[in-house]
C-alpha cells in the first residue's frame, strides 16, 4: 500500500505551485481579476466556469504556472480537489486561498491504486501543503483505513479466504499489542454452530473461523465492532446465477470495514476496550453443504430453520453478535454486505442503517452528513417480526415472499443483541460501480468514516 504520509505535509513556506479553486458562481468575478493572457487562454480553451472545468494557467516566468479548478463541491467535502491529484504532474502544491480541511483525504486517496495484480500507473507523488498541521495525522490515518477496505475488497477470493482474513487481524494485533484469539473448523461446532454450518463445505485450508481481537484498558467502556467475513458467496445449494456471483469476492466487505475501523481506534488511542469480531467463512458447495430445510443450532440457544442458503451472512453474524453481547459492551456496531434489498431501496452509494437506539442512530446520521459519508436509516419495524416465524423452529433466516428483505434481515440480527445494549447495523455495499474523482471503481469504504466520527466524539475526548 502507498505510504500516504509524504503526500500531505505542513506548509512552512516551501516552494509550491498554486491551485485556484473557484465556485461556478464566483467564476465571472475571478476571471475579471485575471491578466489578459489568462483570460485569452481560458477563452481559447472554452473554459466558461462550469463545475469540473480545469486549466493550467501561465505565470509570470517562463516555467511558472498554476492550476485552476472550477468546483461546486462544498468546502467541507473530502472530494473537493480530488480530481487535481489525479491529473496534475508530480510536484508540490498549495491552495491559493482557504484551508485544505477535509479535502486532504481526497487528495491522498486519489493517489492510491490497487496494484496487486498489475503494475503501477500512478506517476510521481503529488504533495499538498497544509496550514493545519494538527489535522494531517488523522487525515493520513483515514486515508490508510479507507485504502485497507478498498484493497481487501478488491482482492480475489483465491487470495483472500478465511485464513488470510485471520492473517490480517493477526498483523493488526501485533502492530498495536492487541490480543488475538481464533476458533477454527470443527472446534466451532459446540460454541459457534451457525458459523461452522455455513462454512463447513469449504476446503480444509479455507475452514470457517471466528476471529476476535481485544485491545485497550479493560476499565474503559467496551465497544464491539463486528464485520461479516464471507470471503466468497456462491449462494450455497441455493446457488446464485453467474451474474449474481460475479462480485461475491466482496462479501467480506463488512470484515474489511471492521478491520479498518479497529485500526483507526487503536492508532488514535481511543479510551475504549475494543472487541473486534469477524466470523470468516466461504459459503461453498459440496456434499456436506448445509441445506434448505435444515434446522440450525445457535450460540444463543435458539434454533433457526434455514429457508435459503444464500441468506448465510445473518447466520454467522448471529453467533458473533451473541459472543459480543456476552461481554456486556456499551456499544455494538456491525458492518455487513447483507442484502440486495438495501441496494434496491437505496442504491449503491447509501448504506442502510438500522439501530435500536435513537441517540446512536441520530449521531451516526449527523456524523455521516458532516464527513460526507452518508447513511440512511431504515426501521426495525416490529410489525414485520412475525415474518420470521417458523413452523418447526424458533425462527427462519429468510422469510418467503421477498418483502422488506433488508428490514427482516436486521430484525433477525436484533434477536441476538442484548435488549439494553445500543446497537447499530450498517448494511453496506462496499463497492463503487462507477468511478469518481478520488473514488475508483471497485471496493469502497461506505459508512466507516461516519462510524469513526461517532466513536471519536464519544470516546476520543
Amino acid at each position: 500500500m502507498i505510504d500516504f504520509t509524504p503526500l500531505l505535509q505542513p506548509d512552512r513556506g516551501q516552494p509550491a505551485r498554486l491551485i485556484d479553486v473557484v465556485h461556478p458562481n464566483d467564476f465571472a468575478g475571478w476571471l475579471g481579476s485575471q491578466p489578459p493572457r489568462v483570460r485569452a487562454l481560458l477563452a481559447a480553451h472554452r473554459i466558461t466556469g462550469k463545475a469540473g472545468d480545469k486549466a493550467i494557467l501561465p505565470g509570470d516566468a517562463a516555467d511558472d504556472w498554476s492550476a485552476l479548478l472550477v468546483c461546486d463541491e462544498a468546502a467541507t467535502s473530502p472530494w473537493r480537489i480530488a480530481s487535481q491529484a489525479e491529473i496534475l504532474p508530480e510536484g508540490t502544491y498549495r491552495l491559493r486561498a482557504g484551508p485544505v480541511g477535509a479535502a486532504g483525504l481526497g487528495w491522498l486517496l486519489s493517489q492510491h491504486r490497487f496494484e496487486r495484480y498489475r503494475g503501477s500507473d500512478a506517476g510521481g507523488p503529488r504533495v499538498l501543503l497544509s496550514a493545519e498541521p494538527a489535522r494531517i495525522a488523522e487525515t493520513v490515518q483515514l486515508a490508510r483505513a479507507t485504502a485497507v477496505v478498498r484493497d481487501l475488497v478488491n482482492t480475489g477470493a483465491s487470495d483472500l479466504g478465511p485464513a488470510e482474513l485471520e492473517a490480517e487481524a493477526a498483523a493488526l494485533a501485533a502492530r498495536f499489542g492487541a490480543t488475538l484469539s481464533v476458533v477454527r473448523g470443527d472446534a466451532l461446532v459446540t460454541g459457534y454452530p451457525m458459523i461452522h454450518t455455513v462454512g463447513q463445505a469449504a476446503s480444509r485450508e479455507r475452514a470457517p473461523r471466528l476471529i476476535e481481537l481485544e485491545w485497550g484498558d479493560p476499565a474503559h467502556p467496551r465497544v464491539a465492532i463486528i464485520g461479516k467475513g464471507v470471503c466468497f458467496d456462491s449462494g450455497g445449494l441455493d446457488i446464485k446465477p453467474s451474474s449474481g456471483m460475479r462480485l461475491m469476492k466482496k462479501d467480506m466487505g463488512g470484515a474489511a470495514h471492521a478491520l479498518a475501523l479497529a485500526e483507526l481506534v487503536m492508532a488514535s488511542g481511543l479510551a475504549v476496550r475494543l472487541h473486534m469480531l469477524v466470523p470468516a467463512v466461504e459459503n461453498a458447495i459440496a456434499g456436506n453443504a448445509f441445506r434448505p430445510g435444515d434446522v440450525l443450532r445457535t450460540r444463543a440457544g435458539m434454533t433457526v430453520e434455514n429457508t435459503n442458503t444464500d441468506a448465510e451472512g445473518r447466520l454467522i453474524l448471529g453467533d458473533a453478535l451473541t459472543r459480543a453481547g456476552e461481554e456486556k459492551p456499551e456499544l455494538i456496531l456491525d458492518f455487513a454486505t447483507l442484502t440486495g434489498a438495501a441496494r434496491v431501496a437505496l442504491g449503491p452509494d447509501l448504506p442502510a442503517l438500522f439501530a435500536n437506539d435513537t441517540t446512536l442512530a441520530a449521531d451516526l446520521i449527523a456524523a455521516g452528513s458532516v464527513v460526507h459519508d452518508p447513511l440512511w436509516q431504515l426501521p426495525l419495524w416490529d410489525g414485520y417480526d412475525e415474518m420470521l416465524k417458523s413452523d418447526i423452529a424458533d425462527m427462519v433466516n429468510a422469510p418467503d415472499g421477498g418483502f422488506a428483505g433488508a428490514i427482516t434481515a436486521a430484525l433477525f440480527l436484533r434477536r441476538f443483541v442484548p435488549m439494553a445494549t445500543p446497537w447499530a447495523h450498517i448494511d453496506t455495499f462496499a463497492w463503487r460501480a462507477t468511478a469518481k474523482p478520488g473514488r475508483p471503481k471497485g471496493g469502497e469504504a461506505l459508512g466507516m468514516r461516519a462510524a469513526w466520527a461517532v466513536l471519536r466524539t464519544r470516546f476520543g475526548g
